[in-house]
């Protein structure tokens, strides 16, 4: 991959965006030439290239506030990368979690990592994983599961225990998925009908 980058536009350099593995968030820009590109796909830890002081910098490299390396996309130009990394701490030198001060935190995309996990699970069926050993169980035993969880959600909202209810929330969701999976649909199946129902 690298030769085939376009590293003349930018007299050397590519622009690199990096962004969380997890919540998808843009955590800073910096720059590349060939040889911190190649230092970063070796360390697994994303280096750049100072314009400033003209010269190759791993980011964390003082701080421990490192980017480990997940996945590295080239756009369709193939002059700037994507980079997905999972920081180890707050990203700015200025102290905030990215460089455009925005707090990096899940919400709501990490329902598309735990979907990834799930399936992962399904493909690999790694031995102690409770996931998988619903998998090998199959359709009806999951689908039981499901209707157990919301039962205890259903018992869990008549009381006052916030936290209880919650979790139970947080089971019956999870076992949701693993359901979706195994009949071969996903979460984005179920957003679709949705949508389809909303009345502007």
């Amino acid at each position: 991959m690298d030769e085939k980058l376009d590293f003349s536009k930018g007299n050397g350099l590519i622009p690199a965006i990096i962004q969380d593995d997890l919540t998808r968030k843009v955590l800073m820009l910096g720059y590349m030439n060939e040889e911190s590109l190649k230092i970063t796909r070796e360390t697994g830890l994303v280096t750049f290239y100072s314009r400033s002081r003209d010269t190759l910098w791993t980011k964390g490299e003082t701080s421990g506030n490192s980017l480990r390396v997940k996945k590295i996309i080239a756009d369709c130009d193939r002059d700037t990368l994507l980079i997905m990394a999972k920081p180890d701490g707050p990203v700015c030198h200025d102290g905030p979690d990215t460089c455009f001060n925005e707090i990096n935190q899940t919400d709501l995309v990490y329902l598309d990592y735990l979907q990834e996990v799930i399936k992962d699970r399904k493909h690999t069926m790694p031995e102690g994983s409770y996931t998988a050993k619903l998998f090998k169980k199959g359709t009806s035993k999951i689908a039981q599961k499901v209707g157990e969880e919301a039962v205890e959600l259903v018992i869990e909202a008549m009381k006052s225990d916030d936290e209880a209810f919650l979790n139970e929330g947080a089971d019956l969701l999870y076992h949701f998925i693993i359901l979706l999976v195994d009949r071969g649909w996903t979460l984005q199946d179920i957003v679709k009908v949705l949508a389809s129902r909303h009345k502007s």
